[in-house]
């Protein structure tokens, strides 16, 4: 098992220069891969192509670029052009996004999203591939038909045809795609208790297409917070937990959600998304289960991380990507070695 480092987005208790010096140090303790997010804020793309001109050996991971936010083509054309300036470095994350952002932020119709997902990914693939985009899909169609538009190809000659692409996938249709046209999954709230079932999924999908289970990256992004108080350590990560599973959604709507149902907290997500949605949310962030954090973070000391890292490997975690819930860059270069270090001790590290 190989370690990265999620970033997140900007946010206001964060800033480019901490992230900067957290995926230097993240670079000089042999971690594979930084990954970098968006949402409605700051971009994925932008922050990788400056951290790319400041490092030299670690991958570069947009997890996510969201695909109501960009043609597949403009998407194909970021990849390349960073994968170019990073010397062949960067992995290509892709995530469908939610009705609320897609809708709201991007005015894209959030229907449909596997098939959608499966022809931006095939539109993807062309044009990084250096191959004439043309495509008759449902959601798609380049050229367009009626107007001058003509078939192109990638204008330039990147350092690879072919990039890595991971989706993001919580729900079991959208794992199953995954494993039939994805190199790798970007996974939340990864418990190993819960995972055979969500492997599953990945594996039919890995037969759809012909392919080996082998070879296929599992990318959980999963909170990290240091200290010999579990119970404490967890209150950092309830806030997020309560967002997530209350409040990215509607109440008809929430992928989160759904996945904390699927995991057998039922009762619990109700709570949390209702009081969530009713703007409670530190009553919200107060009935997230102490188990459920547990279950899908990293906490405590370094001796108990290390046991716990080697139930991820054991449950089928290729890289992990850990998230240091950290107030400042000196703590988050101190996380970034204790995690290190537990790998070393728990004795799963490749």
């Amino acid at each position: 098992m190989k370690l990265g480092l999620n970033l997140g987005y900007q946010t206001a208790w964060s800033s480019p220069a901490t992230d900067l010096a957290m995926a230097q140090e993240a670079e000089r303790l042999g971690y594979s891969v930084v990954w970098a997010a968006e949402a409605y804020g700051s971009d994925s793309p932008s922050t990788l192509a400056w951290i790319a001109g400041q490092t030299s050996t670690i991958d570069l991971g947009a997890a996510v670029m969201q695909i109501p936010a960009r043609t597949p083509a403009a998407t194909a054309m970021t990849a390349t052009t960073i994968d170019n300036l990073s010397g062949g470095r960067f992995r290509l994350g892709l995530g469908v996004s939610g009705p609320q952002v897609s809708e709201g932020w991007h005015g894209v119709r959030f229907g449909k999203p596997l098939a959608r997902t499966r022809e931006y990914v095939d539109i993807v693939k062309l044009a990084v591939g250096r191959k004439p985009v043309e495509y008759a899909g449902e959601h798609y169609t380049l050229p367009l038909p009626d107007g001058p538009g003509k078939t192109l190809r990638l204008g330039f000659h990147p350092p690879r045809d072919h990039i890595p692409i991971y989706l993001a996938a919580v729900g079991p249709k959208n794992l199953e795609l995954a494993g039939e046209i994805a190199d790798g999954w970007l996974a939340v709230f990864y418990s190993p208790e819960f995972a055979a079932e969500q492997h599953g999924s990945v594996r039919k999908g890995r037969e759809t297409a012909g392919l080996p289970a082998e070879g296929f990256d599992v990318v959980p992004s999963v909170p990290v917070v240091i200290g010999d108080d579990v119970a404490q350590a967890a209150e950092l990560v309830r806030w997020y937990a309560a967002l997530y599973v209350g409040g990215m959604g509607s109440r008809k709507q929430n992928f989160y959600n759904d996945l904390a149902i699927r995991m057998g907290y039922a009762d619990a997500a109700k709570t949390v998304q209702d009081l969530y949605l009713d703007k409670r949310q530190r009553d919200a962030a107060a009935a997230v289960p102490l188990e459920f954090i547990d279950r899908t973070s990293l906490l405590g000391p370094k001796e108990r991380i290390a046991e716990r890292m080697k139930a991820y490997a054991e449950s089928g975690v290729t890289t992990l990507s850990v998230n240091p819930f950290v107030a400042d860059a000196e703590s988050g270069v101190r996380t970034l070695r204790t995690v290190a270090e537990a790998l070393d001790k728990a004795g799963v590290g490749e």
